[in-house]
């Protein structure tokens, strides 16, 4: 057994990858960008080592650096994580030229299955049945189209080198594919380096079955069961589960076979999976979808169902020990389900947020695990992919883990940007969610929870910038007490609370923050009281104390309660006026850091609502911003390639009516 691993990842996949190899005894080498010297990964190491400048192919995908970095400080073999360079054939085999033992399966085995066309026939070759659609060589636009033509709308069109649901786009139109391809090739070059492209007849309700497989170098090879991960957004995944309660034993042990066969078919070896599609209404039928020939970012409910610890297994594997596994060693111990924490937007089409890490507050409990790289003072930004942490409840079935699982979410607290974490607990209390109906379609025809606070909400701002108000140390002056003591009767304070993305409520107080008499938007007058306790705000409204996080970002207050986030303001008057003159003009912004990457309009052009503006690429994923209105562009502010923030204004449109906007 080797003795000192770099782990050539980030975030939370390097400090899991860390957590292994210290309960293993092993020395732990991190790797960083400058965007995270200060992060927890690079901490939690043994040694760290600079790769270069933010951007992933200079540091994270630069070969180079990492072999540097191993060398430097004596590492034997280097564990690649999941992303990245996992899945990199030329990474395997550069490391082997260096001497480094490479935490993975063969270059060959990842190059079989790497390429997705390939992949399809070697599969089939072996007796696997795959999903139809264009399987040979020739993957040119009028190569796709022609296929799409042949299967019949609608279809799917994903990148031929990768996975993660980037570059894929479902086409339910012909008239639709050429834009469809452009788009899809331009984002798997950029994430992938790679813009080939397959297309496959799309299954509209279907299921996500993938089986986790082990094998070493010895022949053995052992499935480990099923997750079930159909809940998905954007064809990436967002829960997952173990065991699937969709299969039934024969159809399992038929899969796992598959599984098997198909690792034996390339001579995998180390940890791996093997994803399925299934028919929702055909559960005994299933397809081949993809073998990833890594650790995957679901794998914690493997392992709190059967009690492995797969990176060690993977480690053991890679250092020539056999396995030690037989099937029959193999069994499930209750259920466990997962929830992915990412920087998004529910209410925005899930588009990536970003922002500082204000405050931070993570679940812990009987049967509760956090996967997280996240602490306090880190910047969540746009170069890499949005996902910020997981959290997995394992209980004796599948009611018990989902229930630990919702009130772990509800525990979690990441202020200073906008996350899923509120949406996954109203997916998870979805009555098809909890009767196991689920199909990759289900996540996008929910509605995402309103982003409007409730009153309790905004009443909590009005305190917290009441306590603000009271005075430290021995009051001399009366009329510094924020009371509104008058001759009479006390006067009213008006704030006015504006949350992120909705309109200004008037909110008053009367009175000490001890003791306020308080008043919501048109509401009744109710008594009301808030404290600090230990950094949280502690406020007591008609008779119910409640607990909020609370962290100050400049102008920006955030409020957190039972997993949602609310970003306020107290806005003044006259702070209304130019956000309002230029949103009559039809102003577009950008909802997320990133990098323009297409214009399709130009100054004095005509526009009709919905009309494709420009494309934004951030964390990985390309974004389309549309026209909100009719109108004529009057001001353009993105060129391709141009770098812009969080919302800059990129496009101002003069609203016309819907007749003019075809001249």
């Amino acid at each position: 057994m080797f003795d000192t691993v770099l782990v050539a990842n980030r975030g939370e996949i390097a400090v899991r990858v860390i957590r292994t190899l210290r309960a293993m005894g092993l020395r732990s080498v991190a790797v960083y960008a400058d965007a995270d010297a200060g992060a927890r990964h690079v901490s939690d190491a043994d040694l760290a080592v600079r790769l270069g400048p933010a951007p992933a192919a200079m540091s994270y995908l630069s070969i180079e650096a990492i072999l540097d970095a191993a060398a430097r400080t004596g590492a034997q073999a280097v564990h690649p994580g999941y992303g990245f360079l996992s899945e990199n054939a030329d990474f395997a085999r550069a490391c082997a030229r260096a001497g480094l033992i490479f935490v993975g399966p063969p270059a060959a085995a990842i190059e079989a299955m790497g390429d997705k066309i390939r992949a399809k026939a070697t599969v089939a070759a072996a007796g696997v049945p795959v999903i139809p659609g264009s399987d040979g060589p020739a993957c040119d636009d009028d190569a796709l189209t022609a296929a799409a033509g042949a299967l019949g709308y609608p279809v799917l069109l994903k990148p031929s080198a990768a996975g993660g649901g980037k570059g894929m786009r479902v086409v339910r139109r012909a008239q639709d594919l050429p834009e469809a391809i452009a788009g899809a090739r331009r984002e798997a070059r950029g994430a992938f380096g790679d813009g080939t492209l397959l297309i496959e007849r799309f299954i509209a309700t279907a299921r996500h079955i993938e089986i986790q497989v082990l094998a070493d170098a010895h022949g053995a090879a052992v499935h480990l069961g099923e997750r079930e991960c159909s809940l998905q957004r954007r064809h990436q995944k967002i829960v997952e589960e173990a065991p699937s309660v969709l299969l039934d034993a024969a159809t399992r042990a038929r899969m796992g076979q598959c599984a098997v066969a198909v690792a034996k078919a390339v001579g995998y070896t180390g940890a791996g999976t093997v994803e399925f599609i299934v028919p929702a209404d055909a559960p005994d039928q299933f397809f081949f979808l993809e073998m990833n020939t890594r650790l995957q970012v679901e794998h914690p409910v493997t392992e709190l169902v059967t009690g492995l610890d797969l990176v060690e297994y993977q480690l053991r594997v890679a250092a020539g020990e056999p396995l030690g596994l037989r099937q029959d060693d193999v069994a499930a111990d209750g259920h466990a389900v997962q929830a992915r924490i990412y920087a998004e937007d529910p209410a925005n089409g899930f588009l990536p947020t970003g922002g500082p890490v204000l405050q931070l507050r993570e679940p812990a409990g009987p049967g509760v695990r956090v996967d997280s790289g996240l602490r306090v003072g880190d910047t969540v930004g746009s170069d890499y992919d949005p996902l910020l942490a997981k959290v997995i409840a394992h209980g004796p079935d599948r009611d018990a883990a989902l229930r630990r699982l919702d009130a772990a979410l509800a525990q979690t607290s990441i202020l200073g940007l906008g996350t899923n974490v509120a949406f996954l607990r109203s997916l998870l209390a979805d009555v098809d969610v909890q009767a196991g109906k689920l199909d990759t379609g289900l996540v996008e025809r929910r509605k995402p929870p309103s982003a409007q606070p409730p009153e309790h909400v905004l009443a909590a701002a009005a305190l917290r910038a009441l306590l603000a108000l009271e005075p430290i140390g021995p009051v001399v002056d009366p009329f510094a007490l924020p009371g509104g003591w008058r001759i009479g009767e006390p006067a009213w304070t008006r704030w006015r609370v504006l949350a992120s993305g909705n309109d200004p409520v008037e909110v008053r107080t009367r009175g000490r923050s001890a003791s306020a008499e308080l008043v919501v938007g048109e509401g009744p007058p109710t008594f009301a009281s808030a404290w600090w306790d230990g950094g949280d705000l502690v406020v007591t409204l008609d008779q119910i104390t409640r607990r909020y996080t609370c962290a100050v970002d400049g102008a920006a207050v955030w409020l957190g309660r039972d997993g949602h986030s609310w970003e306020l303001h107290e806005q003044q008057p006259f702070d209304a006026a130019p956000r309002s003159a230029l949103g009559a003009g039809g102003a577009v912004r950008t909802p997320m850091p990133g990098t323009i990457v297409a214009v399709d309009v130009a100054e004095g052009q005509h526009v009709t609502a919905g009309a494709r503006l420009l494309v934004l690429e951030a964390m990985k994923m390309e974004h389309v911003l549309i026209a909100p209105i009719n109108g004529v562009v009057r001001e353009l502010r993105a060129r391709p390639g141009g770098t812009v923030e969080r919302d800059a204004v990129l496009v101002v449109i003069d609203p016309v009516s819907g007749d003019d906007c075809s001249s």
